[in-house]
């Protein structure tokens, strides 16, 4: 089945990733219609595609030739257009922030839910080749993970040393890629941060620690330790890439593994090391949206999709509050 999609927003992922994905795809998917804030974008998209350039994301929701839209920017709009694809059946597919507050998280699940629409959150980093691949591992040789280091290092510039709600993101998509990796739900955080110049609101470094203790007493389960930095001035480009950590390290019952996204894999057992490379595998573009069409297409509809990125919202949320008072925040 195809499906007939609207995109609302580009985005800065558009070129490297959602239009090669598109194209790659052009049995599943056929573009429509284009929204966006900047309207020569949103023309020149339209031709490249053959598509019709829109005026609003009201209009594209509305079109009867829609089936779905792409949500795939942070723009002036918030998430109403989500809201307005709910209001008329559309499915959604969102790469843009979600709500960070609880009043909002609320009621775009409950639209979400009373609408019946799929959804499902851009979370890259879960559909990576060397993600699958680590899961697959986690199976069959390295066992249940025991402990996660997860890390982000990010350039700054110097007249925008940090943004919150990139800092934010970037939090929200690494706890979601620890929670995925580790099979189940973190019970507490305990949360650092370092500002320069102290008391701003841009932070160059924030730390969490992600509890998922079953019995109560934190470091009797999986620990994982998520770091993200932008201390380094973008300028600095030699610095900025020498010997960054890698992306995620998985110490499990019976091994360990070093993941380098997208596709890049270390892993050490027994019998010594083993390095694959999934450069063969497909991006990971096209798998969230052969994943979307597959949430879309199917008869059982779950809602995990908005779930799980509300549930790392609500987790960084809680590490916020670790980090203003001080202590270790219980998730419930």
């Amino acid at each position: 089945m195809k499906l007939r999609i609207g995109i609302v927003g580009l985005g800065d992922q558009w070129e490297t990733r959602h239009l090669p994905a598109l194209r790659a795809l052009a049995d599943r998917f056929e573009v429509r219609g284009i929204c966006e804030q900047v309207a020569h974008r949103a023309q020149r998209a339209a031709a490249q595609l053959g598509a019709a350039s829109v005026d609003g994301f009201r209009a594209l929701a509305a079109r009867d030739d829609i089936d779905a839209i792409l949500h795939l920017a942070d723009q002036w709009y918030g998430v109403t257009p989500i809201l307005a694809a709910c209001d008329h059946g559309k499915a959604v597919y969102s790469a843009a922030s979600l709500p960070v507050d609880p009043a909002g998280s609320l009621v775009l699940r409950q639209r979400v839910e009373e609408s019946g629409i799929a959804f499902m959150a851009e979370m890259p980093r879960r559909y990576a080749p060397a993600t699958l691949r680590l899961k697959e591992l986690i199976a069959t040789r390295l066992g249940a993970p025991r402990m996660l280091f997860c890390h982000r290092r990010a350039p700054h510039t110097t007249t925008n040393p940090g943004d919150p709600a990139t800092e934010n993101r970037d939090l929200v998509e690494l706890v979601d890629w620890c929670r995925y990796v580790a099979g189940t739900e973190p019970t507490s955080v305990i949360a650092v941060r370092h500002a320069e110049p102290p008391g701003t609101a841009t932070a160059d470094y924030r730390m969490m620690s992600l509890d998922f203790s079953t019995t109560g007493r934190p470091g009797d389960g999986v620990l994982a330790q998520i770091s993200c930095g932008y201390y380094m001035p973008k300028q600095w480009e030699e610095a900025v890439g020498f010997r960054p950590p890698a992306a995620l390290q998985a110490g499990c019952d019976h091994g360990i593994a070093f993941v380098d996204l997208p596709a890049s894999l270390v892993w050490f057992d027994t019998a010594g090391r083993h390095q694959e490379s999934l450069e063969s595998e497909r991006p990971v573009g096209e798998q969230m949206l052969l994943q979307f069409h597959r949430r879309v297409t199917s008869l059982v509809r779950s809602m995990s999709g908005i779930d799980d990125a509300l549930r790392a919202i609500q987790i960084v949320q809680a590490g916020e509050l670790s980090q203003a008072e001080g202590r270790r925040v219980a998730l419930g």
